[in-house]
This record gives structure tokens, sequence and C-alpha cells, in this order.
């Protein structure tokens, strides 16, 4: 059995500099708080300890999710959330894809994501560039599907396959009533497809930005100019695996996706510590 301490928020606030959050299971769920994340947030803000909400959400933009925690009781001001969709700039800007014709599969916020990006969002009917899965939901699943299918087979015969980019590669979130499918579920619906048709083609995969990825923990590093990090998730094989790579601590929350059973984790996914919720006295 490994033996993983356990910590309580108290804890890690007095031995690190900064606290990285998870949203969904750690936070909040939808539209419910998790409980002891309206009392920590608070204390943070009260006593102006500097932490970051990373998300692998690319359907809202900061402010709109600011605007939805303040809704719940989280004060959490925008330039504290950092989405997977926020990595499409630094992503486009890597790779020189300014202009870039894409394809957007989410919410109307994915969209402005990909454009603020410098992408410039078109239909699947013609020829495109990019096919960006912003997020499960905002489109219908059946129908848009079959037109970027399409869309994308057309293109690969054609010798012109598409990127293809993943800011949020969750599979699984918890929502109110239970747990629902997330956008890397609708990646691999289309890896699938795209498998069956081209067996020898296995570079006809969605490049994916988000946690377990370097690149939003690179971003949180940037914005508190430390490494004295430690990230509190949920999902050991996102927000642990990610926190482990990148050389920062973690914390495993038993309040979201997690069952706290760390004896069948891969060594890479075993968390630096455990806690039950982010009650200040629950270890």
């Amino acid at each position: 059995m490994t033996n993983v301490p356990g910590v309580t928020l108290e804890d890690l606030i007095d031995r690190y500099s900064v606290i990285l959050f998870d949203a969904y299971g750690v936070l909040a769920n939808s539209s419910l708080v998790i409980p002891g994340a309206k009392e920590a947030i608070a204390h943070l803000n009260e006593m102006a300890k500097q932490y970051f909400v990373l998300t692998n959400d690319a359907s809202a933009l900061p402010e709109t999710r600011a605007a939805r925690y303040e809704s719940l009781g989280l004060s959490i001001d925008a330039g504290r959330i950092i989405t997977s969709g926020s990595l499409l700039k630094g992503y486009f800007r890597d790779h020189e894809l300014h202009g870039m014709h894409c394809v957007v599969l989410g919410t109307d916020d994915s969209v402005r994501y990909v454009e603020s990006a410098g992408g410039v969002v078109v239909s699947s009917d013609g020829d495109f560039d990019a096919l960006i899965i912003g997020d499960q939901s905002g489109f219908p699943l059946l129908e848009s599907g079959r037109s970027v299918l399409t869309g994308l087979f057309r293109l690969i015969d054609s010798g012109r396959p598409p990127r293809l980019i993943l800011p949020n590669p969750d599979l699984i979130y918890p929502s109110e009533d239970g747990f629902a499918f997330a956008s890397g579920t609708v990646a691999r619906m289309f890896e699938g497809a795209l498998a069956l048709r081209y067996p020898d083609r296995a570079e006809l995969r969605f490049t994916r930005l988000g946690k377990p990825h370097t690149a939003i923990y690179e971003e949180a590093r940037r914005r508190s100019g430390t490494m004295d990090m430690v990230m509190i998730g949920d999902t050991p094989d996102t927000d642990i695996r990610g926190a482990n790579s990148f050389g920062i601590a973690s914390a495993l929350v038993g309040t979201g996706v997690s069952t706290q059973d760390l004896s069948r984790l891969p060594a890479g996914d075993v968390p630096t510590y455990v806690m039950k919720s982010l009650a200040f006295d629950d270890p």
C-alpha cells in the first residue's frame, strides 16, 4: 500500500508560496460549490495568499468563469483563472498559425478563444486548416460530427490533413447529479474514426494542451514567478500527473473523480499528499 501523508489546506498554505486549484470536483461542480471551497477562497483572499485556478475548461473565458464563480459565492478574480482555452494563444504564436482557418466545436467562448489566438473560424463545409474541439457542448454532436468527419476525410484524402487541437483532454467531469463526458471523449470518437479509415496514419491525433501537459503549469509559474507551488486536484492522471511531471508538489482531494485508492496508481500519478476536502480541519 502506498504511504502518502494526509494534509489540510492550512498545512499547504504554510508550506508553499502558491496554491493551485483544479476547478471541477475541487471548487465547484457546474452549479454546486464543493463543501469547504467558499471558506477556503475567502481565507486566501483575506490573507492575500497567491493562488490560481488551473482548469482544463475551454468552454468559458476567465471573465465568464469568474462571473459564474461570483454567483456561487466564490470571489475569484479572472486574473487568477488559467484555462486550457487560454493556452491556444501561445500555441498559435509558437507554431506561427495566425490566420489559420479553423473549425471549432464548442461554445461561443470556445470560438472567442480561437479568434483571440488569431484563428479565423470557418464552416466545415469548405476547406479548413485546423479542427479545434473547445467543448462537448454548444453544438449538436451527431449532426456537427458527421459534417466535420466528412470534411476531415475529404481533406486527408486530398493530401491536406488539418491540424487537430484539443485544449481540454479530460474524458469525464463531475456534474451536480453525477458525471458527464468531456471534450476529450469527443476527440477520441474522431480519433477512433480516423484510425479505422487510416490505420497507418498514427499522426492523425489531436494535440492536447491542458493538464497533464506542462503548458498550463508553466503559465502558473510565469504568473507567480516561482516553482514553490502545490497543485490540489481530484484526478490522478491529469492534475496529479501534470504537477508531478512539472516538478511541483501535488495533493489529491477526495471530493471529485478520485476514489483515493492509491494502491492501483502508476508511480507518476501518486500524489505528494492526500486530503479529504478543502476544510481546514479535514486531513
